[in-house]
């Protein structure tokens, strides 16, 4: 577990890139594409991937103007490091997939993996239709098995390890109130 220590090195090299009103204006134009994308006849399943894309989603859904259901996926490729490793599954979407319009909900696009996968799996259910979002799409070198891009993008920010808004540490900082860079933390290459 992360210590109170480390805790402190990482605030103390925090920078915040959007604040909370930025984060916020993003969540408002990404509610207005899906607002002008799907109708009342689409009835879409939303998957909130978790635990990162839980405040998106939560902030998300008030402001769209159709009607829709949700489930979420529970995948880990970070296992509390820096650096991703490979893709786990905690769990899978109860609801039927089939013959649906889904839109995967992710706090982060980096390397586009996680995305491929969750995109992959509901194909394998029978989706009719797959949407992407992500409040954070990151200016990062997509993975050779990645997506590259989402459909609906809140937020372009450079390539550095970002906390706040659900992106996290060890599960620390999801909480933060804004898109905030970790520049490089004591004791840390």
């Amino acid at each position: 577990m992360i210590s109170s220590r480390e805790i402190q090195n990482m605030q103390k090299n925090m920078v915040c890139l959007h604040t909370q009103q930025e984060v916020e204006v993003a969540i408002d134009r990404v509610a207005e594409a899906m607002n002008q994308t799907f109708s009342a006849d689409d009835l879409p399943i939303f998957l909130c991937t978790m635990n990162g894309a839980v405040i998106f989603m939560g902030q998300l859904l008030p402001r769209l103007r159709f009607p829709l259901q949700i489930d979420y996926v529970h995948t880990a490729r970070y296992y509390g490091t820096m650096h991703a490793g490979d893709l786990h599954w905690i769990a899978k979407p109860t609801t039927s997939l089939q013959d649906r319009i889904i839109v995967i909900v992710e706090d982060i696009i980096d390397s586009g993996i996680t995305l491929a996968r969750v995109i992959d799996y509901c194909e394998q259910q029978g989706a009719k239709k797959i949407y992407t979002a992500a409040l954070v799409d990151k200016e990062h070198e997509r993975s050779e098995n990645g997506i590259e891009t989402v459909d609906f993008a809140g937020l372009h920010v450079e390539d550095k390890f970002l906390l706040g808004y659900g992106l996290d540490y060890q599960g620390f900082f999801r909480n933060l109130p804004g898109i905030y860079a970790v520049q490089k933390p004591e004791g840390r290459e």
